[in-house]
């Protein structure tokens, strides 16, 4: 797996001892690689953690495939390399000149032609079948007893359950709040808490039921992002105006991790996966929760709220959807991503800066927000986003969103 980190976001474990090289060669590469001394041994130790050398086998009828006839073809080049290797070795030491051999002089023979000609056809077709049958299982997508939509958006998962027990639920899932925060050049947060799955949790996991095969349609809003958990056994890209479908069904309650697998911008290595399987009585439950909550949202939306609720709910919507873009400071990285701190849209009319947010600008990176976020938090973000790092423009309140919908 390969882990795309940003220069500011280069940060891990304070109290880690490195014991590869002597203290001057730990300064002098501290001082030229401008990292600490932390990052240098957590990367050595996290390589010689992730050391293995066969792939992983996975959770699912998928992977256990994909597993199976990775061994059959290994073993078959295994005989291969055997039996090529065996006779030039055994060749060059019986039949060498030095023992008197004379080398034989023919230029055609018919049984060696039949030999290279059939010996390979049956090598390959007995690859070609388990091979053949393992993609076929993996396209195979009826009879699903569920779907939903995973739509990548930079840098964030958006899950939409279609059909099934849960149909209606949406999450935005992305990197964990804690983690986020941790992962800036000078935040001086203690990376122990966060264990070996430091970068690789989420706010939103996506839950699945076990026991249940469950259909994706996957796409993208912006770029192109690949959705890949490695003990599924697949990855599929999400292309913008394409659906592509998968599935999976996984029979033990478990947490299973993964990564966006292209490379889709600069806040690609902070695009987590975290899949959720639960046994079905507690995905009843789950579900119940998630129904709850969006009624809650719904009635939510209706009401009028104070500046404090707004502020305090803006700043973590901020901090989630748009500050790894136009940064905590609100100071942006232009020209790419604009500052908002006195910015004409975020000091100026209220129903421009509903607009933007609500359907995005064309020809930039500016998301449409109008399907990732609800009423109450595009109210408290823009919220936020006015009142903010100097700026004293006022309150959106959840009916204006819902007005301009």
């Amino acid at each position: 797996m390969i882990f795309c980190v940003p220069q500011e976001a280069a940060r891990t474990e304070q109290n880690i001892t490195i014991n590869f090289w002597g203290n001057e060669a730990v300064r002098a590469m501290r001082k030229l690689a401008g990292v600490s001394t932390a990052y240098l041994g957590t990367a050595f130790a996290s390589a010689n953690a992730d050391w293995a050398l066969n792939m992983r086998e996975g959770v699912t009828s998928t992977s256990k495939s994909v597993y199976d006839l990775h061994m059959i073809i290994f073993w078959v080049c295994c005989v291969i390399g055997v039996v090529v290797f065996g006779a030039m070795i055994y060749s060059m030491l019986v039949h060498r000149k030095s023992k008197g051999a004379v080398a034989a002089q023919f230029h055609e023979s018919t049984t060696m032609e039949i030999l290279w000609t059939v010996v390979p056809i049956v090598i390959l077709v007995s690859m070609a079948i388990p091979a053949t049958s393992a993609l076929l299982s993996m396209e195979d997508t009826t009879e699903a007893d569920m779907t939903i939509k995973v739509t990548g958006i930079q840098w964030k998962w958006k899950y939409d359950y279609v059909d099934g027990e849960g149909a209606g639920i949406s999450l935005l899932s992305s990197l964990h709040p804690e983690h986020n925060k941790a992962r800036v050049l000078g935040s001086n947060i203690d990376l122990g808490q966060f264990g070996e799955n430091y970068l690789m949790d989420v706010d939103n996991p996506l839950v699945i039921p076990t026991g249940k095969k469950v259909r994706f349609l996957l796409t993208a809003a912006d770029v192109i992002h690949s959705w890949w958990v490695p003990d599924l056994g697949w990855k599929k890209d999400a292309i913008p105006g394409f659906v592509n479908e998968a599935w999976t069904k996984v029979d033990e309650p478990g947490t299973y991790r993964g990564k966006c697998a292209e490379l889709c911008g600069k806040d690609h290595g902070f695009m987590p996966i975290v899949v959720v399987a639960k046994a079905p009585e507690d995905y009843a439950k789950w579900v119940a929760e998630q129904q709850s909550a969006v009624d809650a949202a719904a009635a939510g939306a209706d009401r009028e709220w104070t500046t404090d609720e707004l502020m305090a709910k803006g700043e973590q919507v901020y901090a989630t959807n748009c500050a790894a873009c136009h940064q905590v400071n609100g100071q942006g990285v232009p020209p790419a991503f604009p500052a908002l701190a006195g910015s004409a849209v975020a000091t100026g009319d209220a129903g421009a800066h509903i607009e933007q947010v609500l359907n995005g600008k064309a020809g930039t990176a500016m998301a449409a927000y109008r399907d990732i976020l609800n009423d109450v938090d595009l109210a408290a973000v823009i919220t936020y986003e006015r009142n903010s790092w100097g700026n004293s423009a006022g309150t959106v309140q959840p009916a204006a969103i819902k007005a301009a919908r």
